[in-house]
């Protein structure tokens, strides 16, 4: 196997030197959003040693992709092969190449974009069964490694297939973007000196997708990157957005409408209102839009303390998404440093994108609390103005990240970005305190109630700070899940 340096995925990769060394015949599907780095994972472990290899053809013809397909079995076989007329022939056209080379340790195929091949009408599902079912399955020195970037299609017809690959996937592999502390490493590999704040400013806008981080130029500063990749002539990653919802769902207008929806309500909303809004029959396809959704990382879906299924919210949480939708889909030209422009006047975006940044690493959270390996719901409440039973009134608010403990504690978390540390006024140690007994009372908890502040720089130790039991910083968010 090659020696790499691949900053992350130490999971998967364990995964695949086990399956390398297995003495079965493998089937993995690795799958994940557009640029999330598959085709890198799997090259930098196995580009030497494949004993075929090919890549899909976005939007290609039946024709292409059966000429494409034999031009890599003639460049690995070293023969010329004739022009299959269908898949069944293209696929015996390969098993007859590998059939010479089963005298090997081990033989890796990897098909890329694995998704691309199935055109209308193509059948090459059912030619691709065959050569697994009736083949490949039969060797235990076949490693079949397959990729695809249109993660529906992974997940529905070759995951969750009820024919002839029912179950026939021996590992699957959901790629997620990088985490902070990943992010951190990666462009520290790459030559960036950057504060932890300034990798977090970063990651509100790109998110944790290699591909876009990996656009950066350490030369330049954060606002300066940003007005490049996204205000700039022939910016990359404003065009980025239409293809990236192409590449991942083959009927992708509903989906951005929903994201598009979403946007412009950031605290979410119910199944009904984003079917309202989108003006959308309730089926079993826009059902299948919002789980795609969600198994996409585009969105979350949570539902508030104390409440049922039937009120499940739905929330935008893909950071590159928000960013562009804020900030670039409505920008006409004019400014090259728009952002640039923008620094002093961003705060309340800032704020936002610090508290998704903050769900997208809620077990680094766990574990700086400490409850790692305690059970526990993620979810949020609100409510309107109202007056107890004692007759005090208390002013309507809202929760975001809510940490229900099954060791009878719940974690009511704040979560604020400054460029210092935070001070905890008597205020909004006032308002703090008036939020824990509201929610107490609307719930009728009989759990601990704990005062959590999530901060970039910490929480200046002042009288106010008295008033809360726990404190996680930007810092504790750098870390790696256990």
């Amino acid at each position: 196997m090659t020696n790499s340096s691949i900053i992350g995925r130490k999971r998967e990769i364990d995964i695949l030197k086990d399956i390398y060394k297995s003495n079965r015949p493998e089937f993995v599907a690795i799958y994940g959003r557009r640029r999330i780095g598959k085709t890198f994972l799997v090259d930098s472990l196995f580009s030497q040693e494949y004993a075929f290899y090919m890549t899909g053809i976005y939007e290609g013809t039946r024709k292409e992709q059966l000429q494409n397909f034999v031009h890599q079995v003639e460049k690995y076989s070293g023969k010329k092969c004739p022009t299959p007329s269908d898949w069944i022939e293209a696929m015996f056209a390969l098993q007859n190449f590998l059939e010479e080379k089963l005298s090997e340790k081990q033989i890796i195929i990897f098909i890329d974009e694995l998704p691309w091949l199935d055109t209308p009408r193509s059948r090459f599902m059912k030619a691709f069964e065959l050569f697994w079912n009736e083949w490949a399955s039969k060797h235990s020195n076949i490693k079949l490694i397959v990729c695809g970037s249109a993660t529906t299609w992974m997940t529905n017809k070759l995951l969750g297939d009820k024919g002839g690959l029912h179950n026939r996937v021996t590992q699957s592999i959901y790629l997620r973007p990088f985490n902070l502390l990943e992010t951190e490493e990666f462009l520290t590999s790459r030559g960036f000196a950057l504060s932890r704040k300034q990798v977090t400013e970063l990651y509100m806008s790109v998110g944790g997708t290699p591909f876009y981080l990996n656009m950066l130029r350490r030369e330049e500063s954060v606002a300066q990157n940003i007005d490049r990749l996204f205000f700039g002539s022939n910016a990359p990653l404003k065009t980025e957005y239409v293809f990236l919802f192409k590449s991942l769902f083959r009927e992708s207008s509903l989906y951005r409408k929903v994201v598009e929806c979403l946007s412009h309500k950031m605290k979410g909303m119910t199944r009904k209102e984003i079917l309202s809004e989108v003006k959308c029959e309730d089926t079993g396809f826009f059902s299948e839009v919002l789980s795609d959704l969600c198994n996409c990382d585009f969105i979350r879906s949570y539902n508030a303390f104390g409440k049922t299924d039937r009120n499940t919210m739905y929330q935008l949480t893909d950071l590159y998404t928000l960013f562009y939708l804020r900030f670039v889909k409505s920008y006409n030209g004019g400014d090259p440093s728009y952002w640039s422009h923008r620094q002093m006047n961003i705060s309340s975006w800032e704020g936002y994108a610090f508290e998704q940044i903050c769900l997208h690493h809620v077990q680094q959270i766990k574990m700086k609390l400490g409850i790692s390996g305690i059970l526990c719901n993620v979810c949020s409440y609100s409510w309107q103005t109202f007056t107890d039973k004692d007759g005090k009134q208390h002013q309507g608010g809202q929760i975001d990240l809510i940490l229900d403990r099954s060791d009878n504690t719940i974690n009511l978390c704040e979560m604020k970005y400054a460029n210092s540390s935070f001070s905890i006024s008597n205020d909004y140690a006032k308002r703090m305190i008036d939020r824990r007994e509201a929610f107490r009372a609307l719930t009728r908890t009989s759990k601990s109630l704990y005062l959590t502040m999530i901060t970039s720089d910490g929480v200046e130790k002042n009288a106010g700070w008295q008033n809360i039991q726990s404190e996680v910083m930007l810092d504790d968010l750098f870390v790696n899940e256990l």
